[in-house]
Formats: structure tokens, C-alpha cells, sequence
């Protein structure tokens, strides 16, 4: 059996992409940082096991008990542990951070290339659609999402009482308004590369249009996506913070990073660490992503600025 050797440029290319990218410190350190994080997250039920806790028990009698050697971040009001509730709380955000990204990317990719590739009339309308999306407000329009009552719209009261329902609803609402910049960049690199002479080629072969933008298209505007969804992530794991924070995200008991930074509120005074910790995984999540999108932006754009 013959085995084909990889291209000598795709080979030089993702060298230069990793070379690139450890020169960028914080999006190296970024990206280890999340990893540790969502394995801690995925890792939850061995870690609780190991702890032998049970991150749903209440005990009213251990309320607001400091970090010890059973409890490593304390317990909470209810007298649940404070540290196994942060784990099974970043799984949830973490979910909805990066379904709802890629859910957007998915829209936004298919939007920009029917926009750049056909042209025309459905250009117009794509893109016109798309300005209206963006002029609208996000966050209002979020909360009034979110607090719209599934029964009254015909869902099977059954589905609408579940506690995953929030989730799902959450991961919806802020996919079909956060794909407008992935479809901007898409139309704009599409208008870029349809020029191409492997386009016009394929075109002249008689490769029909689908085939032309997944095989031909695609593969060359991946970075501009890859890069968006990025930074997309930190800010909609705050969009889900925010909205959980007001009551309209994910609903108790399902634990995040929101819903756990809205209990606290009540309690800033008597026990600060309760909105400490949830505040402060949101924080460096956010910051990370970001750090992150920066190093995959400079290396995979060769015409960055080296830093």
C-alpha cells in the first residue's frame, strides 16, 4: 500500500501557524488555561466521587463553612460545596458558551457564502438582513427571549417545566443573533477568493456551486471563522451570565456560573466569597478566550503584527 506524503506546503503552513502562535505567551498560556478548565469541568463526577461529597446534598447544619480539608472552597447557603458546584456550573457555561458559538459560526459561515459567492439580489437581502440584526439591541432583546413562556407558544407543558429547557433555550436564542460578524467576514473573504483562478477553473469544469463552495471556498476562509468563534465564546458565556444573573438563564438546580453569581447577591455581606468565586471563573474564562482568539488571529493572518 502506497501511503501519500503530505503536501510540502500545507507542511510548511501549519509550522508557521504553531511557530507563530507559541510566540503569542498568553494565548499559550490561554489556551492550556482552558483546557485545565474544562477538564476539571468534564472530570466533575470523578472528582466528586474522589471527595466523597455529593455536589447536590444540602445540609443546613454546615451553612457558609470556611475552606477546609473536606470542603476545599466551603459550602454555601444550603450547605452544598462550593468547589464541586463551580465544576458542574463550568460544564454548563462552557456548553452553552461553545454550542451557541459554534451554532453561530454554522449560520453565519452558510450565511457569507451564499452572500459572496451568488451575488446579486441574495447578497442584498443577506446583507441587509444582517444590518438589521446588528442595529438591534442585543441584551433587551435577549431578556425578552428569555422571559417569553413556552406554554403560551404551544409547547407541551412537560417540555417547558424540564430543568434542561432553559439550557437548550439559552444555547438558541443567543446563536440566532451572535452570527452577523462570522457572515461579515465570510461574504468578504468569499468576494476575495471566488476571484481566484482555482475557482474560475472549477467553474469552467462544470463543478456545480455547492460543491464549488465547500471544496474550493471554505477551506480558504476557515481562518476568519475559526478566529471569530474564538472570541465569540467569552462573550457569550457572559451574555448566559448575564441573563442567568437576572433570572432568565439557566434555572435551579442546574448549577453555572451566572445562576451561582445570582444566589450570592443576597448574601455579599455575609458570606462575599459565594459571588467571589462564580464572578471570578467568568472573568478569567472570558479573558482567556479572548487572549486566545488574539494568538489564533496573528497566527493565522501573515500579516499581523509580530508582538
Amino acid at each position: 500500500m502506497t501511503v501519500l506524503a503530505e503536501h510540502p506546503t500545507d507542511l510548511a503552513a501549519r509550522q508557521l501557524f504553531w511557530r507563530r502562535f507559541r510566540q503569542h505567551r498568553l494565548a499559550v498560556f490561554s489556551a492550556a488555561l482552558l483546557a485545565f478548565i474544562a477538564a476539571m469541568a468534564l472530570l466533575a463526577p470523578v472528582i466528586e466521587s474522589a471527595m466523597g461529597l455529593d455536589a447536590t446534598r444540602v445540609d443546613l447544619f454546615n451553612q457558609y463553612a470556611l475552606p477546609d480539608a473536606t470542603h476545599w472552597l466551603g459550602t454555601d447557603e444550603a450547605g452544598r460545596d462550593v468547589f464541586l458546584r463551580l465544576l458542574y456550573g463550568g460544564r454548563i457555561s462552557l456548553l452553552v458558551g461553545l454550542v451557541a458559538a459554534i451554532a453561530a459560526a454554522v449560520m453565519g459561515t452558510t450565511i457569507g457564502l451564499f452572500a459572496g459567492y451568488f451575488g446579486g439580489r441574495l447578497d442584498a437581502f443577506l446583507m441587509r438582513t444582517t444590518d438589521g440584526v446588528i442595529a438591534l439591541p442585543v441584551l433587551p432583546l435577549l431578556i425578552v427571549l428569555a422571559a417569553v413562556d413556552l406554554e403560551k407558544v404551544g409547547v407541551p407543558a412537560t417540555v417547558a417545566e424540564s430543568e434542561v429547557v432553559s439550557l437548550y433555550r439559552i444555547m438558541f436564542i443567543i446563536a440566532i443573533v451572535g452570527w452577523t460578524t462570522v457572515a461579515r467576514l465570510v461574504r468578504s473573504a468569499t468576494l476575495s477568493v471566488r476571484t481566484r483562478e482555482f475557482v474560475r477553473a472549477a467553474e469552467a469544469m462544470g463543478a456545480r456551486p455547492w460543491r464549488i463552495m465547500a471544496r474550493h471556498i471554505l477551506p480558504n476562509v476557515v481562518s476568519p471563522i475559526i478566529v471569530a468563534t474564538t472570541l465569540s465564546v467569552g462573550g457569550i458565556i457572559l451574555l448566559e451570565s448575564v441573563l442567568s444573573f437576572l433570572g432568565l438563564g439557566i434555572q435551579p438546580p442546574t448549577p453555572s456560573w451566572g445562576n451561582m453569581l445570582s444566589n450570592a447577591q443576597e448574601l455579599i455581606t455575609r458570606a462575599p466569597q459565594l459571588a467571589i468565586y462564580p464572578g471570578l471563573m467568568i472573568f478569567v474564562t472570558v479573558i482567556a478566550f479572548n487572549f486566545l482568539g488574539d494568538g489564533l488571529q496573528d497566527a493565522l493572518d501573515p500579516r499581523a503584527s509580530r508582538r
